[in-house]
């Protein structure tokens, strides 16, 4: 298949599945975020695709549709989208690494508790914890969620620079339930940590408004593969894929890549 992005029927001008196969032999997963979509992984899968790996950025189910279709997925249908992506790559390429930015970073811890095969994991501002009166509103969405509907989820400080920003075609949007399920997929992926056995990387801005340093820190402390390294970007927000000192992270990434799942290239 030449490189290209899927057209996929319903979703936003832009938000399709990213698909980028030029038949190398190695192949990197990339999960996208909660309420986002793939295009917060455009950039980093065309270096990727330069550098000699074949990507693949699925739309997960419920995002870049609507509102409505966001408001009736579930984790259960993320965490589904990912497993199947990851089998449906690792029966073409050699190896398949897989990466994920916030929730999609809690869905690739999952996978890789779940396939101790995959050479390399690589977590960039994973979504691990929300703070205390994020669990409190979760936990009891049936009693205000119904009532409340969508609700504005927008942070400036999630995308620094402008014009990213601007081009962002995230929701901006959540209701009770929703919350409850990133809430319980993040609980999840905090008990996967433990069992990650492929080399991770794990890449946090200091700067996140949304995910606070410490919690980045306990999750790189529970992950018990020797082969792991905690990067910090400076001068960034929470979508570091599109940010600044993206470049930054597009070295990393492709470092760590290149170390234990080297390109045929």
């Amino acid at each position: 298949m030449p490189a290209g992005t899927t057209t996929e029927a319903g979703t936003i001008a832009g938000a399709e599945s990213i698909d980028l196969q030029e038949g190398n032999s190695h192949g990197v997963l990339l999960l996208h975020g909660f309420g986002d979509t793939p295009q917060t992984l455009q950039l980093l899968a065309r270096e990727l695709s330069a550098a000699g790996y074949d990507v693949r950025a699925p739309l997960l189910p419920g995002h870049g549709r609507s509102v409505q279709a966001f408001m009736a997925s579930r984790r259960e249908q993320w965490i589904a989208c990912a497993r199947d992506e990851l089998s449906a790559m690792q029966a073409s390429y050699e190896t398949v690494a897989v990466a994920g930015l916030s929730m999609g970073g809690a869905l690739a811890a999952i996978l890789a508790a779940e396939h101790p095969e995959i050479p390399a994991i690589i977590l960039l501002a994973p979504y691990f914890d929300m703070p205390v009166s994020h669990r409190i509103a979760s936990a009891s969405h049936w009693l205000w969620g119904r009532a409340a509907g969508p609700r504005p989820s927008r942070n400036p400080g999630s995308i620094l620079d402008p014009s990213e920003r601007a081009r962002s075609l995230a929701y901006g949007v959540y209701t009770g339930r929703l919350l409850y399920e990133l809430w319980r997929l993040a609980a999840r992926a905090r008990v996967s940590l433990s069992s990650i056995r492929s080399p991770t990387l794990l890449v946090q801005s200091r700067g996140d408004p949304r995910i606070a340093p410490i919690i980045a820190e306990r999750a790189f402390a529970a992950i018990k593969t020797p082969e792991k390294k905690l990067v910090w970007i400076e001068g960034a927000g929470h979508v570091i894929t599109v940010d600044y000192g993206r470049a930054r992270v597009f070295t990393e990434v492709k470092t760590w890549l290149q170390k234990y799942s080297p390109a045929s290239r």
